[in-house]
Protein backbone atom coordinates (compact mmCIF):
# COMPACT_ATOMS: atom_id res chain seq x y z
CA UNK A 1 0.00 0.00 0.00
CA UNK A 2 0.83 3.67 -0.78
CA UNK A 3 2.13 6.08 2.12
CA UNK A 4 -0.89 8.21 0.85
CA UNK A 5 -3.47 5.69 1.19
CA UNK A 6 -2.05 5.29 5.03
CA UNK A 7 -2.52 9.00 5.46
CA UNK A 8 -6.04 8.80 4.29
CA UNK A 9 -6.89 6.31 6.61
CA UNK A 10 -5.43 7.35 9.74
CA UNK A 11 -6.88 10.26 9.10
CA UNK A 12 -10.41 8.89 8.86
CA UNK A 13 -9.72 7.26 12.42
CA UNK A 14 -8.70 9.98 14.15
CA UNK A 15 -11.86 11.82 12.75
CA UNK A 16 -13.76 8.79 13.66
CA UNK A 17 -12.20 8.77 17.40
CA UNK A 18 -12.77 12.61 17.42
CA UNK A 19 -16.64 12.15 16.73
CA UNK A 20 -16.84 9.45 19.33
CA UNK A 21 -15.17 11.81 21.93
CA UNK A 22 -17.19 14.40 21.30
CA UNK A 23 -20.77 12.42 21.89
CA UNK A 24 -19.28 11.07 24.78
CA UNK A 25 -18.73 14.08 26.12
CA UNK A 26 -22.25 15.72 25.10
CA UNK A 27 -23.48 12.22 26.61
CA UNK A 28 -22.06 13.12 30.18
CA UNK A 29 -23.08 16.43 30.21
CA UNK A 30 -26.24 17.22 32.27
CA UNK A 31 -28.72 18.90 30.22
CA UNK A 32 -29.43 22.65 31.05
CA UNK A 33 -32.84 23.26 32.99
CA UNK A 34 -33.60 26.73 31.78
CA UNK A 35 -35.40 28.78 34.76
CA UNK A 36 -37.36 31.65 33.64
CA UNK A 37 -38.08 34.87 35.84
CA UNK A 38 -41.40 35.43 34.37
CA UNK A 39 -43.63 31.86 34.56
CA UNK A 40 -45.54 32.20 31.17
CA UNK A 41 -49.11 32.65 33.19
CA UNK A 42 -47.65 35.78 34.34
CA UNK A 43 -46.57 37.13 30.84
CA UNK A 44 -49.62 36.37 29.39
CA UNK A 45 -51.55 38.56 32.21
CA UNK A 46 -48.98 40.92 31.52
CA UNK A 47 -49.49 41.32 28.05
CA UNK A 48 -53.23 41.19 28.09
CA UNK A 49 -53.11 44.22 31.06
CA UNK A 50 -50.89 46.58 29.01
CA UNK A 51 -53.22 46.39 25.87
CA UNK A 52 -56.23 46.65 28.32
CA UNK A 53 -54.05 50.46 29.23
CA UNK A 54 -53.20 51.30 25.94
CA UNK A 55 -56.94 50.86 24.79
CA UNK A 56 -58.01 52.97 27.67
CA UNK A 57 -55.43 55.60 27.13
CA UNK A 58 -55.99 55.48 23.29
CA UNK A 59 -59.70 56.46 23.88
CA UNK A 60 -58.95 59.05 26.86
CA UNK A 61 -56.09 60.73 24.19
CA UNK A 62 -58.87 60.66 21.48
CA UNK A 63 -62.04 61.80 23.02
CA UNK A 64 -60.27 64.55 25.27
CA UNK A 65 -57.44 65.51 22.70
CA UNK A 66 -58.61 65.23 18.85
CA UNK A 67 -63.01 65.42 20.29
CA UNK A 68 -62.27 68.31 22.62
CA UNK A 69 -63.99 66.48 24.98
CA UNK A 70 -63.50 66.11 29.37
CA UNK A 71 -61.01 63.07 29.45
CA UNK A 72 -63.07 61.44 32.47
CA UNK A 73 -66.52 61.97 30.17
CA UNK A 74 -64.78 59.49 27.60
CA UNK A 75 -64.84 56.47 30.35
CA UNK A 76 -68.44 57.22 31.08
CA UNK A 77 -71.45 54.77 29.79
CA UNK A 78 -73.69 57.17 28.56
CA UNK A 79 -71.20 58.79 26.63
CA UNK A 80 -70.71 55.43 24.55
CA UNK A 81 -74.41 55.01 24.30
CA UNK A 82 -74.66 58.25 22.72
CA UNK A 83 -71.85 57.55 20.43
CA UNK A 84 -73.79 54.23 19.37
CA UNK A 85 -76.69 55.76 18.93
CA UNK A 86 -74.58 58.11 16.25
CA UNK A 87 -73.61 55.28 14.17
CA UNK A 88 -76.65 53.39 14.73
CA UNK A 89 -78.50 56.55 13.27
CA UNK A 90 -78.63 55.94 9.55
CA UNK A 91 -79.91 52.19 10.23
Amino acid sequence: MSAKFLRKEEAKAIHKKEKRHEEKKKERSPEKIKVRLIPIWLRTIIVLLSIFICLITGVVVGYSVIGDGKPQDALKKSTWTHIIDLVNKDR
